[in-house]
């Protein structure tokens, strides 16, 4: 039997707290239809990850099911039917998370439905937002203007029927999860899941319901109280050590973010530095995207620095200025690309432009208004002038004599189309320097992910001759930079994603990965050549070597001696006839688990087949790089394997990569195959890898 005395908890929990399933319901009055982009209801990760109510965010006067970049969200909302109730009447909205399918309900009628690529999941560590989009929303349309009387979170998908039933202020036959009715003043959740509740800005309960401010008022719900206790911190962050420590797919050699979840996780600002390497990246807390810092003097074991690069900061490079100091050029949410110079050698402080940002302003009627956008920028210094990239479709050419100048567009940065790709095509994460006699363009399309040019820079233009990506079958390979060092090598980094898609593994509590250091030059062709760093060598212990193997023709044959999750395996295979031969990793003793390594002879492919790789229902595939062996060329593999990551470089000048989640913790093996003939092996020698990530 319930009853509602004043704040009192209705159900207790006794498992964990776990939303992946659920229902999100609220009755709402919003004050003005032009509105855009608040929310009324919204559950969220720490690091941005979020699924709510949001209102008019792409669509005016439309509701839509709000997420971090739009994962959960409908791209197409022309058929969303547009709102029409006034500010003295509630509406009430529901959004049903169900696997991959997310449905809208206006009033209890089915208002839109789609499916989508990957569902989020939220735990203890969640929090629960009425007003507000999300905690590092940018400072523009981020709150919802008007009022709640009610909102609940069910943890179970419901049924169209079950969501036709409901009304607001009588309790469903389901019991939710989370309930606010505001009836007596009441403002914390009357079940008890989320116990600790403040009310930010000048929003206020009265009269049965929540009032938010138009100015930015909301209410924030979450599990506990942080505490500012030293012990309390120190136990807090043992726990989380703890925690990353026994993930089993947490990479050891990888660098992997230490602070939670980062959507996005960008490279950025890599420089070589009085010695030391510095890499700089992207995470998310309650100051918005902020940069994290880090410096290694070996690629591999790195220190971490005071993050002193905070509020808004978005992609960008770092460059030498005119003074001999470092400088970067970023994108500064809300505001525009910007520009901030170090004030230490060590580069924990940085002094903001005040003159920022250096995105020329523009007038209807002037040729370039509205012609680019002002997105993931990227500075250098040609011939005594200042250049920017900015990123976006049909990317842009900014310049000034001075860096506190007067910023003018230049025109387009492509001078050119080349075969395979658009002139349109998105450039964002834009790296652009010399490597050997041509210049590369470094850079991601959101659709294609990593990928480069190489050209010529002529005339203030780039004029690219050759365009090949470097993630095939998806976008996971993303978000590149690169630094050039004391001893000339070109070194870049990418933000490898945890699933295809943006996709987070956000019930782990952590998400950041880079791929391994990769050193980039043109070989006598004139083609790319991609190498680990030698640096990576340290890492090795426990090394085997393996005499010669033969496989037959659809055969399969275990590689004695060695095995585990955390190699790296250098291995020389040829074959006279075979259509497909390689190496297979992390395979149970069963086979049922396996990633097979392999080079497709007759489509010239470098492959990683990610089909049978885990026992569950993690999104798999085959990443496949072109790779050509000439005549009696061997194939030349190294492969890395650490933890959930696969990467695989071949003959100097193709490098593939794949994440993996086996289920089995004897899927540890390694096997040579041959498919179509026979193979041979000349030589393999493995070694174990000591982890260089802190935890």
């Amino acid at each position: 039997m319930l009853a509602i005395l004043g704040a009192v908890t209705l159900w207790s929990h006794t498992t964990p707290f776990r939303l992946a399933d659920k229902t999100l319901v609220a009755w709402v009055s919003p004050s003005t239809l032009d509105q855009r982009g608040g929310s009324v209801l919204t559950i969220e990760h720490p690091g941005g990850v979020f699924d709510g109510i949001v209102f008019g965010e792409l669509k005016p006067a439309t509701w839509m099911a709000g997420s971090d970049f739009y994962h959960r969200t409908a791209a197409d909302q022309s058929s969303f039917p547009t709102e029409t109730a006034g500010s003295v009447s509630d509406v009430a909205v529901a959004v049903v998370y169900r696997g991959r399918q997310v449905e809208i309900y206006r009033n209890g009628r089915r208002y839109a439905a789609y499916a989508v690529a990957s569902p989020a999941v939220f735990g203890e560590d969640s929090q629960v937002l009425l007003g507000l989009r999300h905690s590092d929303a940018a400072p523009a349309d981020r709150f919802f203007k008007g009022s709640i009387s009610e909102a609940r979170i069910y943890s179970r998908a419901l049924t169209a029927n079950e969501v036709a039933k409901l009304r607001a202020h009588d309790i469903s036959d389901v019991k939710p999860a989370a309930w606010w009715d505001f009836r007596g003043g009441v403002v914390k959740d009357r079940i008890g899941s989320f116990p600790v509740t403040r009310l930010e800005g000048a929003c206020r309960v009265g009269a049965g319901r929540l009032w938010l401010d138009p100015e930015g008022g909301y209410l924030r719900a979450s599990m506990s109280e942080a505490s500012d206790q030293p012990q309390d911190v120190a136990m807090a962050m043992r726990n989380f050590r703890e925690r990353l420590l026994k993930d089993p797919y947490r990479p050891g050699y990888h660098f992997a973010i230490p602070e939670g979840v980062a959507m996005p996780f960008d490279p950025d600002g890599a420089i070589y530095w009085k010695g030391r390497y510095h890499l700089f990246y992207i995470f998310q807390d309650k100051r918005g995207h902020n940069w994290g810092h880090v410096s290694s003097t070996d690629l591999f074991h790195w220190r971490h620095h005071p993050t002193g690069l905070v509020d808004g900061m978005f992609s960008g490079n770092c460059f030498l200025n005119k003074d001999g100091r470092p400088t970067i050029c970023y994108h500064q949410v809300g505001l525009g690309d910007s520009l901030a110079v170090a004030q230490d050698d060590e580069l924990n402080v940085w002094k903001k432009l005040d003159s920022n940002p250096i995105t020329p302003k523009t007038e209807p009627g002037d040729p370039m208004h509205a012609r680019y956008r002002s997105w993931d920028p990227y500075c250098w210094i040609e011939n005594g002038m200042y250049y920017a990239i900015f990123g976006g479709n049909r990317p842009g050419v900014v310049k000034s004599p001075t860096m506190a100048g007067e910023w003018k567009y230049v025109g387009d940065l492509m001078a050119n189309a080349v075969p395979g790709v658009g002139i349109d095509e998105d450039v964002s994460c834009a790296d652009f320097f010399k490597l050997g006699n041509k210049r590369m363009l470094l850079c991601i399309s959101h659709r294609l992910g990593c990928r480069y040019y190489l050209g010529d820079w002529k005339n203030e233009q780039f004029h690219p001759t050759f365009h090949a990506p470097m993630s095939w079958v998806d976008n996971s390979f993303f978000a590149p930079r690169s630094l050039e060092d004391d001893k000339g090598r070109r070194i870049m980094w990418s933000w490898i994603f945890d699933r295809p898609g943006f996709g987070v593994r956000s019930d782990a509590g952590w998400s950041g990965t880079m791929s391994l250091p990769r050193v980039l030059s043109l070989d006598k062709s004139g083609g790319l050549s991609i190498e680990p760093p030698a640096e990576i060598a340290q890492l090795r212990y426990n090394p085997v070597s393996v005499p010669t193997l033969s496989v037959d023709t659809g055969g399969e044959r275990t590689v004695e001696g060695f095995s585990g999750n955390s190699l790296e395996i250098n291995a020389e295979l040829s074959s006279q006839g075979a259509k497909e031969y390689g190496i297979e990793v992390c395979c149970s003793p069963d086979g049922s688990e396996h990633t097979r390594v392999s080079y497709d002879a007759e489509d010239g492919k470098l492959k990683v087949d990610t089909t049978r790789s885990s026992l569950s229902d993690e999104p798999k595939s085959v990443e496949a790089g072109p790779l050509k062996l000439r005549r009696g060329e061997p194939l030349r593999l190294r492969v890395f394997v650490d933890k959930s990551v696969v990467e695989v470089f071949a003959n100097g000048r193709q490098a593939v990569m794949r994440r993996i989640y086996p289920t089995r913790a004897d899927s540890v093996g390694v096997r040579v195959f041959a498919a179509g003939g026979g193979a041979t092996v000349s030589k393999l020698k493995a070694w174990q890898m000591m982890p260089s990530n802190p935890y």
